[in-house]
């Protein structure tokens, strides 16, 4: 099984992306988020994989860290929730969310998704409830990384995009401290937290 792709980022579409490695072009199915971590076409990405195979399709999801990957897991697990459902709840929520949400029941949290209804987002909820706590994840640590720059400003929340994406706290301010001395103080967000991603994951 393939499950992970290092290599070029060659294209990306609404809810997809083709990473090159060695000139073959994978297609993977990718999140929102995932999307937005991979960062601009022409540079190197990283992607951990899933490929699901059925009678008549055959696809690759790409995700950004590999927690990403463990909750779709779950998720798909969970009865009515194909990768299509799957991928929409972790484009809408964060792990950290969304291991909040099953951790205390709510089940409104993740009926934020698009295509998932009431009905399903409770089934969501209650499946996963027990399974939640040992997941990674979880929005414990904002508070750490948000004193590594003031409250509201361009580092905390870049800060808190990382942590979104399954980065550690810690690892998160260091990444945008970093990313700070890099690009300097008139830095835009989205520049900031491209240049974060990249250190953090390195």
């Amino acid at each position: 099984m393939i499950a992970k792709l290092s290599g070029r980022l060659d294209a990306t579409g609404e809810d997809w992306a083709v990473v090159d490695v060695g000139g073959v072009g994978y297609l993977v199915h990718c999140s929102s988020r995932t999307l937005a971590a991979l960062g601009e076409v022409g540079e190197a990405c990283t992607v951990h994989t899933e490929l699901q195979v059925s009678e008549n399709d055959m696809r690759l999801l790409g995700f950004a860290e590999a927690s990403e990957r463990d909750w779709f897991r779950l998720l798909t697990g969970v009865q009515g929730v194909g990768s299509k459902v799957g991928l929409a709840i972790l484009s809408a929520l964060s792990t950290g969310e969304l291991r909040d949400a099953c951790g205390r029941g709510d089940a409104a949290m993740v009926a934020r998704a698009q295509g998932v209804g009431p009905k399903l987002a409770g089934r969501i909820v209650n499946e996963l409830k027990d399974k939640a706590g040992g997941m990674p994840g979880g929005s414990g640590g904002f508070a750490v990384s948000a004193a590594a720059a003031p409250a509201g400003s361009k580092g905390a929340d870049a800060a808190s995009a990382l942590e979104n994406l399954g980065f550690k706290p810690a690892v998160a301010a260091q990444a945008v401290a970093r990313a700070l001395e890099e690009l300097g103080e008139g830095a835009s967000e989205g520049d900031l937290i491209r240049v974060a991603l990249k250190k953090a994951a390195g």
